[in-house]
């Protein structure tokens, strides 16, 4: 909706995974050995450019950039975390930047954190499939909307 309204400035999607659950290609795919030590940022930049380096972890990213057109692939921000520390978690944090202030150096943020509890070694999380489906209920009828499947 703040999109629509022209007034989305920012939308950053951030990953949290145990090392295991990351399906990596090229470059992404070392920093990740690397990274099984501990907790490692993998990727961080515009979504557009980690699409073909994690096809199986960008989902929830992708539709971030379709929701928010005006950013779009090159806009929205992808950040990819490895942790050893959460074996069975996967964590999606969302924070969203909305327009500046009366004295313009002030911008309204909101950040929001989903704890999905996964499987070790899973890319998706228990908890993806349900919600998913209940958000493909809620949608029936609502015009302009497409489901992709």
């Amino acid at each position: 909706r703040m999109d629509d309204r022209g007034v989305l400035r920012a939308l950053k999607v951030t990953m949290i995974k145990p090392p295991d659950s990351f399906r990596l290609e090229g470059a992404l795919r070392e920093r990740l050995r690397a990274a099984r030590a501990g907790r490692a940022v993998l990727y961080e930049g515009p979504v557009r450019a980690l699409c073909p380096l994690a096809p199986n972890n960008v989902n929830t990213m992708a539709a971030a950039c379709m929701a928010a057109p005006s950013l779009g692939f090159d806009g929205v921000q992808g950040c990819l975390i490895a942790d050893p520390g959460l074996p069975d978690w996967h964590v999606v944090e969302v924070e969203v930047t909305g327009p500046s202030g009366e004295r313009g150096d002030q911008a309204f943020t909101v950040t929001t954190s989903r704890r999905n509890p996964a499987a070790p070694g899973a890319v998706t999380g228990a908890a993806t499939f349900p919600s998913f489906w209940s958000s493909l209920l809620a949608c029936q009828g609502h015009r302009g909307h497409v489901v992709l499947c």
